[in-house]
């Protein structure tokens, strides 16, 4: 069964605290990976797409702030910056380089919490007044549904983030690999048939697919009129 609840990373080479905010947030319904480095957790984000990340900045080898750097040119996942140092031009210097938000060690994990949350509802909030269409196809996000010729069909939380990425994205290559990061999929069988699923749903023709394309070789692409 497809488990919909939100996926944190969470990085800090102190074990403790590690074992604290996992323990934590998995009572509060998360699931919760974590990792003591940068490499470790390049590692993890190479095989899952996180919902949020927590990052110490203070860690052997690369910091908290030049792995920000570095992740925030390749993907979007929010992050919260962790660490003892409190200071102003240190909050800056971590929002500047492209944090959501950011907490000063000690802190309540309450606080965290309220501020994963609150980073969450935004980043899953889509807008009521956006509705796509896709061909004859209109897809609501927001309602998870897709009309088709007046047929309303639901879409499971999977392909509504595959949905999303390639709605941001129209004309983009999406292989395998990068679909199963977006829907947590891991096998491509299963891939293949979430595709054939969404194609069933949005197209006049499924067999014969219009907007929703095999790229052979590649992946799949998603085009919009």
């Amino acid at each position: 069964m497809e488990d919909s609840r939100n996926h944190i990373l969470i990085v800090d080479d102190d074990d403790r605290i590690r074992g604290l905010l996992k323990d934590y947030l998995t009572e509060n319904g998360y699931i919760v990976s974590t990792a003591e480095n940068a490499d470790q957790a390049k590692e993890r984000l190479e095989i899952i797409k996180f919902d949020i990340i927590i990052l110490d900045v203070m860690m052997p080898g690369q910091d908290g702030y030049e792995l920000t750097k570095e992740l925030k040119k390749n993907i979007k996942v929010p992050i919260i910056l962790l660490t003892a140092k409190g200071e102003v031009e240190n909050r800056i210097k971590g929002l500047e380089l492209g944090a959501d938000d950011y907490i000063g060690k000690p802190f309540e994990p309450k606080e965290l919490l309220l501020r994963i949350k609150n980073i969450l509802s935004k980043k899953n909030k889509i807008d009521l007044k956006s509705k796509y269409n896709i061909g004859n196809a209109e897809v609501d996000l927001n309602k998870m549904t897709i009309n088709l010729k007046n047929k309303i069909k639901k879409i499971n939380n999977s392909e509504k983030k595959v949905l999303i990425e390639m709605l941001a994205n129209p004309g983009t290559t999406f292989s395998r690999d990068e679909i199963g990061k977006i829907s947590s999929i891991t096998q491509e069988r299963s891939i293949d048939v979430m595709i054939t699923r969404l194609r069933q749903k949005l197209e006049l023709n499924p067999k014969n697919p219009k907007y929703l394309q095999t790229i052979r070789g590649s992946g799949y692409v998603l085009w919009i009129e």
